[in-house]
């Protein structure tokens, strides 16, 4: 059957052209009839100049992109992608956003480039040859290559520092927390591209990736599971290394002009400085002498110079006063570095002075305290063997609070917090070491002379302390607890003579040695000099007014 069109007769044509031309002109003929049509004009014209500016945004190719085909995304992410696919990132591309600037494509070898590149736009750097400094510290666990390389040390540079930084210094001696300083010299910065107009987006860059083949939108193979964390960025060409293990000790690690490394150990030049303090004691000799300024090292030193003659818990009263002479050493740039020797030290107590002098008699136990006669500070056995202990407990009958009933108590109770060291009354051989039922941790001394000395309710004993050690007077040998009967952390010290326990504060033991012939004459000339030197400086003094801890010291 043949399409009507092709048989409509031509006269039927021609009188529908004739109605038209009709209508049309009886349109035209009125005046709202012509402001239609001018109305329907100008309507398609608008239209049509839209449908024009919208065509020219259509790809050359008439084919729309996969939303995945063009995205942003973080430059280091991309990194991540490149080295995933292997030689298919060598058709990823960049360019600034919003621009139609063709780029060439990049390969996997200039990623390294551009990333110093990005970052030093991000930073301001702009001197390819400037120099950079940045600090670092160990942490527990690690190497000193392993902190450098973190640090973005290459392996290469990080293993030879260390390797001529032990030349001259023991790592091993290296503990967490140390801070190092590391010097850098920037890589040269090569730019990938022409130089470009700064667009009005700042740095971002418009990333163009081009999956590998057969890849579809279904494809896992970029998954969180599978992407690992990048190697730190390289910092540069390592130029040196410095740290300081002590105040007086610096080591330096620098490169040499054919990129070898050579380590430099320098001792500071340290300067002795005397100085000359005192103070009204209100409540606590380590209160006291902290506010006239003297360090806690010094108190410490002076706490145990005063414990053969002083019992810190029962001989102070408020309105003591003790002065001490002490020096201590300092680098050039005027910073503490450590203590020096306290040359004198007197304690007014009870309206009685007791004064002390260092000596060295050069013998065999080296320098010592000496009173104004000759007589070593020193007795047998020292009054307290914990730093500012309070007695909770005398020696004598009493009510047991953990049994329910009176017996002996054949010792003393200091109250002081668990972990406190404890240190050995005399000098002696340990002959017990271990628990002891009631008594808990349990330390016994062997002083010599028919004198022993008992240590219970410890904690823990000393590094190094068990049976048949060889102890000196003042050697922290345990550490307080709260082992056996108690009803709180505290140290129960016993003082056995001839096996038998005695009061420990009201023993009398042995002096030291006093010195005689040509030893006395000596020391009376160093006491000598001594008050000469205090003589002629001035007195740093504070009247302390507020309570102290004597442990602060050693805290």
């Amino acid at each position: 059957m043949e399409p009507r069109h092709a048989t409509a007769p031509l006269a039927d044509l021609v009188s529908q052209w004739r109605n038209s031309t009709r209508a049309a002109a009886s349109v035209l003929s009125s005046t709202d009839g012509r402001w239609a049509m001018v109305s329907t004009s100008v309507t398609a014209l608008i239209a049509g100049s839209i449908a024009w500016l919208a065509a020219g945004t259509i790809p050359m190719d008439g084919m729309s992109r996969p939303s995945r085909d063009h995205s942003l995304m973080p430059y280091e992410l991309f990194l991540r992608l490149a080295k995933h696919t292997g030689e298919n990132a060598t058709y990823a591309s960049f360019a600034p956003l919003g621009s139609s600037q063709q780029v060439s494509p990049v390969s996997n070898s200039g990623a390294t480039a551009l990333d110093y590149s990005l970052a030093e736009e991000r930073s301001g750097a702009a001197d390819d040859s400037g120099v950079e400094t940045r600090t670092i510290a160990m942490d527990s666990g690690d190497t000193l290559v392993g902190a450098l390389t973190d640090a973005g040390v290459s392996s290469d540079d990080a293993n030879a520092a260390v390797v001529a930084l032990t030349k001259s210094y023991d790592v091993r001696s290296l503990r967490a927390g140390q801070s190092f300083d590391l010097t850098f010299q920037a890589l040269p910065h090569q730019p990938l591209v022409p130089a470009q107009p700064e667009p009005q987006h700042g740095h971002v860059a418009q990333i163009t990736y081009a999956p590998p083949p057969g890849a579809d939108d279904n494809d896992n193979d970029f998954a969180d599971s599978d992407v690992v964390d990048a190697a730190p960025t390289p910092a540069g060409k390592l130029l040196s290394i410095s740290f300081s293990p002590s105040v007086e000790h610096e080591v330096t690690i620098a490169r040499s002009a054919d990129g070898t490394f050579t380590a430099h150990d320098q001792i500071k030049e340290l300067t002795e400085k005397l100085h000359r303090a005192g103070a009204t004691i209100d409540s606590s000799l380590y209160l006291a002498a902290m506010q006239a300024g003297i360090p806690a090292d010094v108190v410490v030193q002076m706490i145990h110079m005063f414990s053969y003659e002083v019992d810190f818990q029962r001989d102070l009263k408020p309105g003591n006063s003790f002065e001490v002479l002490y020096s201590y050493y300092y680098t050039p740039d005027g910073q503490a570095a450590k203590q020096g020797d306290i040359k004198y030290a007197a304690m007014k107590i009870g309206g009685r002075t007791i004064a002390l002098y260092r000596f060295d008699p050069k013998g065999p136990d080296g320098p010592d305290y000496y009173d104004a006669n000759g007589q070593s500070a020193k007795s047998m056995l020292m009054k307290t063997p914990v730093d500012g202990a309070r007695i909770t407990s005398g020696f004598g009958m009493r009510f047991h609070p953990v049994l329910g009933y009176s017996r002996m108590h054949k010792g003393i109770d200091f109250g002081v917090p668990v972990g406190t060291p404890v240190m050995a009354a005399g000098s002696g051989t340990v002959v017990t070491e271990g628990y002891g039922n009631g008594y808990g941790n349990f330390l016994k001394i062997n002083n010599g002379n028919g004198y022993a000395t008992g240590y219970a309710h410890l904690s823990r004993f000393a590094p190094g302390i068990h049976k048949g050690s060889r102890v000196r007077q003042g050697q922290i040998v345990a550490y307080s607890g709260n082992t056996g009967l108690t009803t709180g952390p505290h140290l129960h010290y016993e003082i056995f003579i001839n096996g038998s326990q005695v009061n420990p504060l009201k023993v009398k033991v042995a002096k030291g040695m006093r010195l005689t012939g040509k030893e006395l004459v000596a020391f009376k000339a160093d006491r000598s000099h001594i008050l000469s030197e205090m003589a002629a400086m001035p007195l740093e003094s504070k009247v302390a007014d507020t309570g102290g801890n004597l442990r602060a010291a050693k805290d």
